[in-house]
């Protein structure tokens, strides 16, 4: 006889073929590996992954990982896309309040914000998409704030060869809001100037201050 906290073999089963069907649908195979220890990490924590709220946990988790993750097989030939076009443009393009979720390296919990880049051309620019998709594909990693910003700014530069290019960043880490030293209002903020950004006061206070017009404390 079903209970409501012991679902039937066969409901169990379509919920199963449910999660399975989904996965394929997104392209993605289930990784077993993964699940187990998810299911592991479970038992130790002390729950029973077999009661009706966790059965399917261990596959959730492991797929919303690897989501959060899927940075390291992102492709920058791929997201670029040959979009990049020759231009006779030399004042700063910028796109600001690029909202990115990342992963802390050292407690695996989220840290999340926006991101403001910017760059000076020199004869090329970038199809302005471009530039919040290469910021996810450094997001969805482990991550320090530190090497993201820098990462974003190298990445940028090495494929633009501009005058310049800045980024900053803004975030909350969790790993500060709930554990530690529990600060709820504590915002972080990394930048990396590059070029002209670096070398000419006035080019990064202008920079600059078009980023505090978006500010996630302006919000």
């Amino acid at each position: 006889m079903m209970t409501p906290n012991h679902p039937t073999a066969l409901q169990q089963w379509i919920e199963d073929i449910d999660e399975i069907v989904q996965a394929e649908v997104n392209g993605h195979d289930r990784n077993f590996e993964l699940e187990a220890t998810v299911r592991r990490m479970l038992e130790l924590l002390g729950e029973d992954p077999n009661r009706e709220g966790l059965v399917r946990t261990p596959l959730r988790v492991a797929r919303a990982l690897e989501t959060l993750t899927s940075g390291y097989t992102m492709s920058l030939e791929k997201i670029v896309n040959n979009a990049i076009f020759h231009e006779d443009y030399n004042e700063i393009v910028s796109v600001k309040n690029i909202h990115f979720f990342s992963l802390c390296e050292h407690h695996l919990l989220p840290f999340f914000g926006i991101a403001n880049v910017g760059y000076i051309p020199n004869g090329k620019v970038i199809g302005l998409s471009k530039i919040p998709r290469i910021v996810d594909m450094f997001a969805r990693r482990l991550q320090l704030q530190e090497r993201l910003t820098s990462q974003v700014a190298q990445c940028l530069n090495e494929i633009l060869q501009p005058r310049g290019v800045a980024v900053v960043m803004e975030a909350y880490h969790l790993c500060m809001m709930m554990r530690g030293v529990e600060k709820q209002d504590c915002l972080t903020v990394t930048s990396c100037m590059l070029g002209d950004f670096k070398t000419n006061l006035q080019t990064r206070n202008e920079f600059l201050e078009l980023c505090g017009r978006h500010s996630l404390k302006s919000h």
